[in-house]
């Protein structure tokens, strides 16, 4: 049940954002036993944002949050797809992204929790 929610300066074409969608599918994978299959994303581009008091380069802040515990290592190989999969798609450079994980212990769908 992971959730990723993309938000960036940068305007999101509909062609970016399947293309951004289709590799954090894949990249999801890289957590033991999430997959495509339950992942939910968001994209808002266009944000007004500013990093070290400016707003002259893209920037994105994303947030990926987890049904359960993930190891550190992990957060670590899926943080650095990300950055990737946003310099390729987007020309948004790892030093103008953050990455910030949630644990959820409870998560509810179809009218009940996990």
């Amino acid at each position: 049940m992971p959730y990723i929610s993309t938000k960036t300066t940068v305007k999101l074409s509909n062609e970016k954002c399947e293309a951004i969608k289709s590799k954090l599918g894949k990249a999801i994978e890289l957590i033991p036993g999430k997959s495509e299959n339950w992942l939910m994303l968001s994209f808002e581009g266009e944000s007004t944002m500013y990093f070290k008091d400016k707003n002259d380069k893209p920037l994105a802040f994303v947030e990926v949050k987890l049904f359960g515990k993930v190891s550190r290592e992990v957060c670590n190989s899926l943080t650095r797809e990300i950055t990737n999969i946003l310099k390729e798609e987007l020309n948004i450079q790892p030093d103008c992204i953050y990455v910030k994980y949630e644990e959820v212990s409870n998560w509810g769908w179809n009218g009940s929790n996990f």
